[in-house]
Parts: structure tokens; sequence; C-alpha cells
């Protein structure tokens, strides 16, 4: 056979027939090779496939951006966390709650002192309403007097919130609870609750001795419900206060030390055992500062029988806006802890 005649290898062999397009697909040119970007033949491509490859460098998906199919609701973010926060602080005042339970021994004192106060103090002072001066509005002793037991046993409640932390840092609980995905405000907020709580049943019961014992208030129903709320918001600020003191000392005596070197001279510096206008000046500008006289005046003006609005609505505006911004700074407190040990 001549070398023209050649066998052609891209022709098929004699009696081996070669497959349909062989022959074209070995002898196709260079420039004919397959695309890769196209579908291989008999395995169709899905839908955009190939576009997907070929796609330029500058149309590449931005990671960044949304994925197609799962849309973000607007805020949901934000009701997640707030949700995830409220059910942190639910559990953890039930923690508190369930150890104050635990002891009633406690939860007798608790109740037991506020009304010592309020009998001992009542019997000893009953005489002072008739001193010139005294801005009793024609009340007794006893009426003027229960409004400034009830903030008195917030304050000295709430000093002691503290302790709560210090138990916990010495059993290492607060270490653990730190490592754990609970919320740092709902670990202020439970405490906070928890001492809220027990601030509403002392008042609560404060208010039926004083009933017992002959004392009437004008307005009751609705000087009651701002009495509560004005001895929650200064349970808040000082239970906040000192689980902060708490955060920063870390020791039961520093604490301590703190509580009564501020819940004495409040309580004094106060109208909430005598009249301030029978006090010196200096002594009425202090108590116009002081929040405990602020909850005494307003829990004072919402039970008698002309309320003066205008002393109301300021001082407890500014109980709540101390208590928002107590509670922060105490929550500030978990950094520096962390930071010491």
């Amino acid at each position: 056979m001549s070398a023209d005649r050649r066998e052609d290898p891209t022709e098929p062999q004699r009696g081996r027939p070669a497959a349909a397009g062989r022959g074209a697909t070995v002898g196709v040119s260079a420039d004919r090779r397959e695309d890769p970007t196209e579908p291989q033949r008999g395995r169709p491509a899905a839908a955009g496939r190939g576009a997907t490859v070929g796609v330029s460098a500058d149309r590449r998906e931005d990671p960044t951006e949304r994925r197609r199919g799962r849309p973000t609701a607007p805020g949901r973010g934000a009701a997640v966390g707030m949700s995830t926060l409220v059910t942190h602080s639910a559990l953890m005042t039930r923690r508190s709650v369930t150890a104050l339970l635990r002891q009633p021994a406690f939860v007798l004192v608790t109740l037991i002192q506020p009304a010592i106060w309020l009998l001992l103090f009542g019997a000893l002072f009953e005489k002072a309403v008739q001193i010139p001066g005294f801005g009793a509005g024609g009340r007794s002793y006893l009426e003027y007097l229960t409004p400034g037991v009830v903030a008195m046993t917030a304050l000295f409640s709430a000093a002691w919130a503290g302790t709560v932390y210090i138990e916990d840092m010495t059993l290492g609980v607060m270490d653990r609870l730190l490592a754990s995905p609970v919320r740092r405000g709902a670990l202020m907020n439970g405490t906070v609750a928890y001492q809220s709580i027990t601030s509403i049943v002392q008042t609560l019961v404060i208010i039926a001795i004083a009933y017992a014992a002959g004392a009437r208030f004008e307005r009751p129903l609705a000087g009651i419900g701002l009495t509560l709320v004005a001895a929650v918001l200064l349970t808040v600020v000082f239970a906040a206060l000192s689980n902060a003191v708490a955060l920063l000392t870390r020791e039961q005596n520093a604490l301590i030390g703190v509580s009564q070197l501020l819940s004495l001279p409040l309580a004094f510096l106060s109208s909430a055992i005598m009249d301030p206008r029978l006090a010196p000046s200096w002594l009425q500008t202090v108590a116009t500062y002081n929040p405990l006289d602020w909850a005494v005046v307003v829990s004072r003006e919402a039970l008698s029988a002309t309320p003066d609005w205008a002393a109301v609505w300021p001082r407890l505006g500014a109980l709540a806006g101390l208590s928002i911004v107590m509670s922060w700074l105490a929550t500030q407190a978990f950094r520096a802890y962390q930071r010491s040990v």
C-alpha cells in the first residue's frame, strides 16, 4: 500500500466500527476543542451552571450579600436579644427567690424588722406632731411615719443585696455564671428583681400594720400604688449600687462598711422620721438631693387628702432616671471583676 493510502488513524479500523462521532472528536481542530464551560455531551448541565462557571470575576457573588430565599425580618435580631435577656432575667430571679424561700427564718426577719421600726418609732415620737411648725397636716405621727418606714426598709434591705454576689464569688458560682451564655444584664436584673419583690412584700406588711395600729389614709388605693412604685425604684437604685460595690471590692467587710456608711446618714438626712423644716437650713438642702427623701415625699403626698403633684412627679421621675443609670453602671462592673480574676 502506498504511503498516501496508509490507514488514517482517524478512520475506524476494519471490523471495528467506530463509535458515532469518535473520529470527529479525535480529529477536531485545536481551536474547536470542547469549552470546559459548556455542558458535556450526554450530561445535561443544570440550569445556569455554565453561566456560573464562566462568570467574570467582577460578577462573582458577594458573600456579604443576603442569601437568596432567606430574608431577614427587620429588627429580628434585636427582638431575639431582648427575648433572651427577659428569659435569663426570669431564671435568675427564680433562683434568688427560691434561695430566699428555703430560708424561712430570714423571710421572717425581713417582715418583723419593719414592724418593729414602725411601732417603736411611732410610740417614741408620738407627741412630735405637737411641736410648732411640724408639718403633719392634721395627721397623726403614725400616719406621718409610715411612708418614712417604707422608704427606710427598702433602703436598708437593698443595701445588703451585694451579699448574694459575695457568696457566689466565694463558692465559685460567679465564675461559672460568667463563663456561661447568661447575659450580664440578666445577672443584674435577677438580683434587682428579687430585691424589688421583697420590697413590695415589706411595704404591704408595713401598711397593714399601720392600719391595724390606727393609721388612716385619705387616698388608699392611688397612694399605696405610688408608694409601691417609689419603694421599688429606691430599691433598684441601692441594690444596683450594692452589687457594684460587691463586684469591685469582692469583700464582705467592705460591702458592710459602705452599706452602713450610706444607710443611716441618708435616713436621718431626710424627712423619714422628722420634718426637715425643724432642722438647720443645710440639712434641708441635703434632703432635697437625697433619693430616700424623694421616695418619702412621693409616698406621703400620694397618701394625703390633697396631694401636691408638683412635688410628686419630679421626684418620681428622678428616681426612675437614677435607677436606670445605676443599673447600667452596676452591669459595667462585671468587666472590672473579670479583669481582676
